[in-house]
């Protein structure tokens, strides 16, 4: 039964019930993911530091009886520290890191009865809308079309939910990390509302703020039930999220109130998107009319470049501070070859920066989410797509440049490419990728609904009716690139 063939047609939830049933064991559930696995990374490079014997002890010694008993999951490489998961961090600087305990995050998610076994690709430092990082020896494809890039920096866990792998992974999202990927590879992506997730006990904030762990998924109540499983601040955090009134869970179940939708059909820098992408907000603007929700067009007037300079000092400060501790820990000088052009640009530029610019940069971040939230008053979702294109073709974004603000914000950078995601970690509100087109060539293009801050409850009820209005789960990457029971 290895194989497991029924694997794919349940998401993490409908495998956790066949697992309640006696239908199939935990044991059976992570040979389908080990040998979907080995048939697909070769093609995809989207899993690293695969611990199979560490599952399995897991499972003998008798997993928790959580909502995700017996579920195969996988960790990204980056961050979430776990005793039983060494990572790479997406970087030869910090290969095989080991960790001395568990992130809250993980410890939480233990408790779900989730059975995790490896960890998902990412970008080094998690810098970046792609993840080709060199300690990889290769890019991450994206299981629709290998030619074309899994997105980043949760593009490893993108490709493996898409792919069929595992039915869920974590991500995380300090830039559009998760909603990315979710664009990319045909899933659902949930940003939550700044601090609603534990960071700790290693850090209090990531990039001052706008970093938040997440999801990728294949369903809605998938990411509901994760988020419900982990929200909530550990101990000693600095900052909390608004009090939820009820649960992620609950949410979906509520009926949706009648919303006042904006949707916006060119980039927050004011350029033209690709037609697809504008296709796909304005399918989505005129689905929000047939749900019943009052909607208009608008265009933002906000200076997404400015604000975008000060998230790359952060940024730049934060990759600054890694290497430095790192460094520190080992006892020897950095060499040329351990880090790529990307994080050396990164580097230069931190060189120059202040502890008084930086506060300056914070200060902007903290200016555009006080901008933000007047511009919400008038409604209360806004509509436009993830990205500003399909996803890119492996090697567009290769992180060779060490000019860091070219790459990230010069005219072939990554801004023009995803002008959305980013305002919503300076703002902290919550942002959902979810997928609803897909181009003649059969290429993802997510739709990405944004609602004020603190309200997560109101944006998980408007994904679960969009889900049931178009339901996308059936709709799976061509075959050539899943798994076949005779491999």
């Amino acid at each position: 039964m290895a194989g497991f063939a029924e694997y794919e047609e349940f998401d993490a939830t409908g495998i956790a019930g066949l697992i309640e049933k006696r239908e199939v064991s935990p044991d059976e559930l992570l040979d389908a993911a080990l040998v979907r696995a080995e048939a697909l990374n070769p093609k995809l490079n989207a899993l690293v530091n695969l611990r199979v014997e560490t599952a399995r002890k897991h499972i003998s010694e008798g997993l928790p009886e959580g909502p995700f008993h017996g579920v195969p999951f996988l960790l990204k490489d980056l961050g979430a520290e776990a005793v039983d998961f060494p990572s790479h961090n997406g970087s030869l600087l910090f290969a095989d890191t080991e960790y001395s305990y568990d992130s809250e995050l993980f410890a939480r998610l233990k408790q779900t009865g989730l059975v995790t076994f490896g960890r998902t690709t990412s970008p080094e430092g998690g810098i970046g809308a792609v993840t080709e990082a060199q300690v990889y020896g290769g890019p991450t494809r994206n299981p629709w079309n290998l030619d074309h890039t899994s997105g980043g920096s949760s593009g490893g866990a993108g490709a493996a939910v898409a792919a069929g792998i595992v039915p869920a992974a974590h991500g995380s999202d300090g830039g559009g990390s998760v909603r990315i990927p979710a664009s990319s590879c045909g899933l659902f992506g949930f940003k939550p509302t700044r601090a609603r997730l534990p960071d700790g006990p290693a850090s209090g904030e990531g990039w001052g703020g706008m970093a938040i762990e997440g999801f990728l998924t294949r369903s809605v109540r998938d990411t509901a039930a994760l988020l419900d499983a982990v929200t909530g601040p550990d101990l000693g955090a600095p900052y909390w999220a608004p009090p939820m009134e009820g649960t992620f869970a609950e949410a979906m179940g509520k009926p949706p109130q009648r919303l006042r939708v904006a949707f916006q059909t060119t980039s927050f820098t004011g350029a033209s998107l690709h037609p697809e992408c504008r296709a796909a907000v304005e399918d989505a603007a005129r689905l929000m009319l047939e749900l019943g929700h009052e909607v208009e067009e608008t265009t933002l007037d906000v200076d997404i470049y400015s604000l975008m300079c000060a998230w790359t000092s952060i940024v730049a400060s934060g990759t600054a501070l890694s290497v430095r501790e790192r460094l520190q820990s080992r006892g020897r000088a950095l060499e040329r070859n351990e880090i790529e052009g990307v994080t050396r640009g990164a580097l230069a530029l931190a060189e120059n920066i202040s502890g008084a610019d930086y506060l300056d940069a914070l200060n902007d971040v903290h200016a555009f989410g006080r901008q933000m939230a007047r511009l919400f008053v008038p409604f209360d979702v806004l509509i436009t797509p993830t990205l500003a294109e399909p996803p890119a073709k492996v090697g567009r974004f290769k992180p060779v440049n060490e000019d860091f603000l070219d790459y990230r914000l010069g005219p072939e950078g990554i801004l023009p490419y995803s002008p959305f995601t980013a305002a919503f970690n300076a703002s902290g509100q919550p942002a959902v990728s979810i997928p609803l087109h897909w181009t003649a060539d059969n290429l993802p293009v997510g739709v990405h609904f944004a609602a004020a801050f603190g309200q997560d409850e109101l944006l998980m009820t408007l994904s679960a009716q969009v889900e049931k209005a178009r339901p996308w789960f059936a709709r799976r990457p061509p075959e050539a690139n899943r798994f076949k029971g005779s491999q």
